[in-house]
């Protein structure tokens, strides 16, 4: 495998972003004027301690809610037009799959709202359970996998209409730990065939130090981006890395500057 190429051209613009929120006492400001640019093909994590905005910030990038201020371009254009042009693929903390359906038809759920053929939905399918390693579960019903594996149903599930970007909410942080450094090292292999710009919110330094091109860190509340981190680790990453010494510079320097917001 080779060290994956990330371009300079922005992907998601965000400009002075702010989020507040209603409240029968006073109103609560979840984000405030958060700038930042993420790179095409880039993979960036957005980390910071619970209540910090960090779903907030990624479903405002999704348009799933509306920023109270500020401007985000994706592509150039608006939130609400990259969504209506189906350029996200969005995995939640929890897989959200319809036990009723089997594995297979989960995938092919976005296909079939879209009105794709029978034929094609399920070639793609076939080929998105080779990508993440459920071939031979397409026909097995969610509630009869692990936790982890149906996390990779629901990161398949999410690429089937072939994203430019993939928006990832904690998606392993209810799994044990060694679950999860798995499923880490297997979606950056997934990453590295598929070439989409990804964004994913961890609290975990760790998780976040291993897997990105770029952190960026936000503030407890209010949330506001206080540092942003380059990652200078080397792709493919390695299981190895994280006995390294650079690995665990890397995350002291990161815990540091969460000492001095």
């Amino acid at each position: 495998m080779t060290e994956k190429a990330v371009t300079m051209i922005p992907e998601i613009e965000l400009d002075r972003v702010s989020m507040q929120y209603p409240s029968a006492h006073s109103d609560v400001l979840a984000l405030q004027e958060v700038s930042l640019n993420i790179a095409k093909g880039e993979f960036v994590a957005l980390l910071g301690p619970s209540g910090c905005g960090k779903t907030t910030l990624l479903r405002i990038m999704a348009d799933l809610i509306q920023p109270t201020s500020g401007g985000i371009k994706v592509a150039g254009k608006s939130a609400k037009e990259a969504r209506l042009a189906q350029k996200y693929g969005i995995v939640f903390q929890n897989p959200v799959l319809y036990d009723w359906r089997k594995v297979r038809h989960n995938i092919t759920l976005p296909l079939e709202l879209m009105g794709v053929k029978k034929a094609g939905r399920y070639r793609k399918a076939e080929e998105l359970l080779e990508l993440v390693g459920l071939a031979k579960f397409a026909d097995k019903y969610p509630w009869q996998l692990s936790g982890g594996m149906q996390q990779r149903v629901a990161i398949a599930r999410a690429l089937a209409m072939e994203p430019e970007i993939l928006l990832m909410d904690e998606p392993f942080s209810a799994l044990d730990e060694f679950t999860r450094e798995r499923l880490n090292e297997e979606l950056l292999s997934i990453w590295s065939k598929v070439g989409n710009t990804v964004v994913f919110v961890t609290h975990s330094i760790q998780e976040a130090v291993f897997l990105s091109d770029r952190v960026f860190i936000l503030s407890p509340h209010p949330g506001r981006l206080s540092a942003v981190a380059e990652i200078p680790l080397p792709r493919p990453r390695t299981r190895e890395m994280r006995n390294g010494e650079v690995f665990f510079r890397l995350i002291a320097q990161i815990r540091d500057r969460f000492e001095g917001v």
